[in-house]
């Protein structure tokens, strides 16, 4: 990205200099480095997704994400996200162990407190959290922290490519 600065005239004591008269906006090399930090992560395609309580049986959770080819479930409770539910953890806590487990409450097997975005944060946000924290999926709140929605692999890639050259 590139940017270039006009130089401000210095104010003369008691006179008002607007502090963005000197501001041009950034000039972007590609669509793709606009859409990163222009857009919104609400402007990706963040639904459908799949809301569960923390009581659900683990044999339930699996269930549904097998049935509707789901890879991760947000866990809530008063709508708000308390952790999330992923393939990662079915086969990290619950493969070797399906027996012992299946009955038992998500809540108990579930990552807590994931990390999330909100849909006004940009898209590189969302990439730079899932790449450094090593997420295949990050939930989305809405400005008054309740889940709208859920980013992962198909629906990033699906961004990026609308927007590469």
């Amino acid at each position: 990205m590139k940017s270039h600065r006009r130089k401000r005239r210095k104010a003369e004591p008691g006179e008002f200099q607007d502090p963005l008269s000197n501001y041009n906006p950034p000039e972007y090399d590609d669509n793709l480095e606009r859409a990163l930090t222009e857009a919104t992560v609400g402007d990706m395609q963040i639904t459908p997704f799949m809301e569960v309580s923390a009581d659900t049986t683990v044999q339930e959770a699996v269930q549904m994400m097998e049935q509707d080819q789901i890879a991760c479930l947000m866990v809530v409770k008063d709508q708000r996200l308390i952790g999330v539910f992923s393939e990662r953890d079915v086969l990290n806590k619950v493969a070797a162990q399906h027996e012992q487990v299946k009955s038992r409450p998500i809540r108990d097997l579930m990552t807590p407190d994931p990390q999330t975005v909100y849909e006004t944060d940009s898209p590189a946000k969302a990439l730079n959290l899932m790449a450094v924290g090593g997420f295949r999926h990050i939930p989305v709140l809405g400005v008054d922290d309740r889940p709208t929605g859920i980013l992962g692999p198909k629906r990033t890639t699906a961004f990026l490519q609308e927007h590469f050259e």
